[in-house]
C-alpha cells in the first residue's frame, strides 16, 4: 500500500501493528492485547485523518496510483460482459478514452470513459488520460449510435483534463469538446455520469453532461486544477493548498452548489482501501439512477436535461 504524506501516522501505526504480529507468530508469544491497543489506535487515527480531510488532500486522494480506474468499475460492474469498440472513424483510436457495450443483469448500457495507466508504460499508452480530439469524436460516435438503438449511456471521469498539446489544437480540441457538449444535450437516451477520479475542464466537461450526475467522495470536479490556478495567480505551485480551498472543487461543495446530484460514499481511506465495496456501491447507484430517469419520455428527459444545466450559474441578458 502506498501512502500519502498526511496519511503517515497511519503507516506508522499499521507498521508497529505488522511487526507486532510477525513477534507472535516468531516467538510463539500471546501479543492479542498489545495488537488490540493498536489496532483500537490505528481506527482513531484514520477516523481522525480521513473524517478532517481539507480539499487539498481529497484532490491527492483522487490521484492515488491504487486508485480503481475506468476499465476497473467496467469490469467488476460487467464481467466478461463487455465489448470494447475502437476508433473515431476518421483519424485514430484514442487510448485516452474507451468505450464499448456493457451488460449490469440484463440491461445493456454503452460504457464510455477516460482511462489512466498503472505504470509509466501503460500511462504512455493512455496519455495519461488525457484525450485527443479523436477521443472526443470517438465517445460522441458511441453515444450517437447508443441513441440510434435506444441503449442507456453511463460515463466515468477521471482526467487532469483534455490534452493540450500544439497538434490537438490544431485538429480541433476545442471544437470536438464543445460539439460533444451541444449533442449530448440532444441524445434520448438516459445519461449517467460518474466523477470517479479527477474532473479537470474541458476533458471532464466533454463526457459530463447528463441527467445524473454523480461524484465518488474523494474526487474533485473543476474549470482548473488547484496547481494551474496557483500558477496563473501567484505564478507558483505553492498556493496549491488554498486554490483547492478557494476552488469550491470538493463533492460536498458541489453537492451545496447544486452542480451534482449525489455523493457516492467510499470506504474509509478511499476507494482504493475496498475496491469490491466502491464497485458494489457505484453499481447499485447506476441502477437506481437508471430506474429513474427511463421513466420519462425521450422529450422529458432532453427537456430536463437542458434546463439542468441551464440553471447552473447566474445570467444577465
Amino acid at each position: 500500500m502506498e501512502y500519502l504524506e498526511f496519511e503517515l501516522p497511519i503507516k506508522e501505526l499499521q507498521d508497529q501493528l505488522d511487526k507486532c504480529k510477525l513477534i507472535g507468530i516468531e516467538s510463539k508469544i500471546d501479543v492479542t492485547e498489545t495488537c488490540s491497543q493498536i489496532e483500537q489506535k490505528l481506527k482513531m487515527a484514520k477516523k481522525d485523518i480521513y473524517g478532517n480531510l481539507s480539499a487539498w488532500q481529497r484532490v491527492q486522494l483522487s490521484r492515488h496510483p491504487s486508485r480503481p480506474f475506468t476499465l476497473d468499475y467496467i469490469k467488476a460492474i460487467c464481467g466478461k460482459n463487455f465489448l470494447e469498440l475502437h476508433g473515431d472513424r476518421n483519424v485514430m483510436d484514442d487510448k485516452a478514452m474507451i468505450g464499448g457495450l456493457g451488460k449490469i443483469d440484463d440491461q445493456s448500457f454503452m460504457f464510455i470513459g477516460t482511462q489512466k495507466g498503472y505504470n509509466t508504460k501503460t500511462r504512455q499508452y493512455r496519455n495519461f488520460g488525457m484525450a485527443n480530439p479523436e477521443g472526443y469524436r470517438k465517445a460522441l460516435r458511441l453515444m450517437k449510435s447508443a441513441d440510434k438503438f435506444g441503449i442507456p449511456i453511463v460515463t466515468f471521469v477521471d482526467t487532469p483534463g483534455a490534452f493540450p498539446g500544439l497538434e490537438a489544437e490544431e485538429r480541433g480540441q476545442g471544437e470536438a469538446i464543445a460539439r460533444n457538449i451541444f449533442e449530448m444535450m440532444s441524445i434520448s437516451v438516459p445519461i449517467i455520469v460518474v466523477i470517479i477520479g479527477e474532473g479537470a475542464s474541458g476533458g471532464a466537461l466533454g463526457i459530463g453532461v447528463g441527467d445524473k450526475i454523480y461524484m465518488l467522495e474523494n474526487t474533485w470536479y473543476s474549470v482548473i486544477s488547484p496547481e494551474s490556478c496557483s500558477s496563473i495567480l501567484w505564478r507558483s505551485w505553492e498556493h496549491k493548498e488554498t486554490a483547492a480551498d478557494s476552488l469550491k472543487l470538493t463533492s460536498r461543495d458541489m453537492l451545496k452548489l447544486k452542480l451534482i446530484d449525489k455523493i457516492i460514499k467510499e470506504p474509509l481511506g478511499g476507494a482504493h482501501y475496498d475496491r469490491e465495496e466502491t464497485f458494489k456501491s457505484v453499481r447499485k447507484e447506476l441502477l437506481l439512477a437508471f430506474k429513474k430517469i427511463e421513466k420519462e419520455t425521450p422529450k422529458e428527459r432532453i427537456k430536463s436535461r437542458r434546463e439542468k444545466f441551464l440553471a447552473m450559474g447566474n445570467f444577465n441578458g
